[in-house]
């Protein structure tokens, strides 16, 4: 089956009422992408890898569809990813579970005073760092088999509905304004991806679409189901893009609690494409605000727990809430242009952290693509990431976090040459 892009699997497929989907049908497809990656600037140096994921995320998945009369279909789709390179359903970056430096030394700082050995201090930090970093810091840590996406839902004369594992609405936007489309390590996410700065998928979400004269509009609610409470872990979001004659513009919007039901990881994203030359120029600004980051509550008991003291359990709670807390701008502005079997894309990325801690990170490169055929192509990435501050991204793939350089302010290269068939 032909490669659709993300939007239009997650929305436009959807909502597709073509004369080929008439009868209930069950579709099998996937993506198989690997290749060779380098990657400078790390702990242990520069390191070579086969790899999977550097252009797309390895995938297989099934969508159903079945025509059940006056305008309304079934439909669902059930969405695996895999490691081409190792069978696994699971991957961690090739800087293990190594955190960023300005972890350590802003929960340092914060502590300061404490009545606690400065040895005791820091062993505590390194302990608490190797379990977040370890239950976080990956791809799919749980082993999901349909990580991606399992959904089910009703399209119908005035939308559809769907509930499930699915995409973000914020996150939509961000790929379909991204010149890279999220592929590679040119991706704008890219640069933001420790801690994430956007929710791509979530699980137990009802979503709402609609697409009618150029307008594609959805809305999805997330909930928490975390007992006694329903503000938990509760998740909100929103999107509209319009494609106009050689233009399109959209906004997305999403925002969640943490397991404590206090606000979090809040987006607003906007975004503009419009054709110039034989390509189409690419640009996108995001904000990403988080005054309570999520998954790190526990912190307090263990550390409770370890020293049997609750004053300082308190203040490590305190130091690693500050510690991950998120402010900062994202923009973005590319070019693709394809001609025959030729694709390039070229672009920037800047993030701009307005913490004190100013971990900004820049990006730039670019990406060339030769079709083989319509199913097979060749990929080349060049991708630069100049990290300043304390800003410590480093490059990954749309299938793999890159994790961290080997410290503060230490930029990282990535070549990677791949080849992808889609089926």
């Amino acid at each position: 089956m032909k490669k659709l892009t993300l939007v239009a699997t997650a929305i436009m497929g959807l909502l597709s009422t073509s004369a080929a989907m008439a009868q209930s049908t069950v579709t099998v497809y996937g993506i198989l992408d690997g290749g060779y990656n380098h990657v400078t600037g790390l702990r242990q140096g520069s390191v070579s890898t086969i790899a999977s994921g550097i252009m797309e995320g390895s995938r297989f998945g099934l969508r159903g569809s079945e025509d059940i009369g006056g305008g309304y279909k079934a439909i669902f789709t059930l969405e695996n990813r895999f490691e081409l390179d190792t069978g696994s359903v699971t991957n961690r970056p090739n800087s293990g579970t190594q955190m960023p430096d300005r972890v350590a030394t802003s929960v340092a700082a914060s502590l300061t005073g404490l009545p606690l050995p400065v040895a005791t201090r820091d062993l505590l930090i390194a302990g608490v760092n190797n379990t977040l970093a370890t239950g976080a810091f990956g791809v799919n840590i749980a082993g999901n088999l349909f990580d991606r996406q399992a959904y089910v839902g009703l399209v119908t004369p005035v939308g559809a509905i769907t509930l499930g594992r699915q995409y973000t609405p914020g996150y939509l936007v961000a790929a379909q304004f991204d010149a890279s489309q999220t592929q590679s390590s040119l991706a704008a996410g890219q640069v933001a991806s420790l801690p994430a700065a956007f929710d791509i998928r979530l699980s137990n979400t009802v979503q709402y679409a609609i697409q009618t004269s150029g307008i594609t509009a959805l809305l999805m609610y997330g909930a928490g189901e975390v007992a006694g409470s329903s503000s938990a872990g509760r998740f909100w979001g929103g999107m509209v893009t319009y494609k106009g004659d050689g233009f399109s513009v959209g906004y997305g919007h999403n925002g969640k609690n943490n397991e404590l039901g206090q606000k979090s990881l809040t987006n607003d994203l906007i975004g503009a494409t419009v054709d110039i030359g034989p390509g189409t120029l690419y640009g996108e600004y995001a904000t990403i605000k988080d005054d309570n980051p999520s998954g790190i509550s526990t912190i307090a008991a263990s550390v409770t727990a370890s020293t049997g003291s609750a004053v300082v359990g308190t203040a490590f709670q305190n130091a690693y809430n500050a510690a991950f807390r998120q402010d900062a701008r994202l923009a973005h502005i590319g070019y693709k242009l394809t001609t025959g079997p030729h694709t390039w894309v070229v672009a920037y990325n800047r993030l701009d952290d307005k913490r004190p801690v100013n971990a900004d990170t820049n990006s730039y490169g670019f990406t060339y693509t030769y079709a083989l055929s319509k199913r097979t192509n060749l990929n080349a990435v060049l991708t630069r990431f100049d990290n300043k501050g304390q800003g410590q991204v480093a490059p990954g793939g749309n299938g793999f976090l890159g994790g961290v350089t080997s410290a503060a302010g230490v930029g990282s290269t990535n070549i990677a040459f791949g080849i992808r068939h889609t089926f």
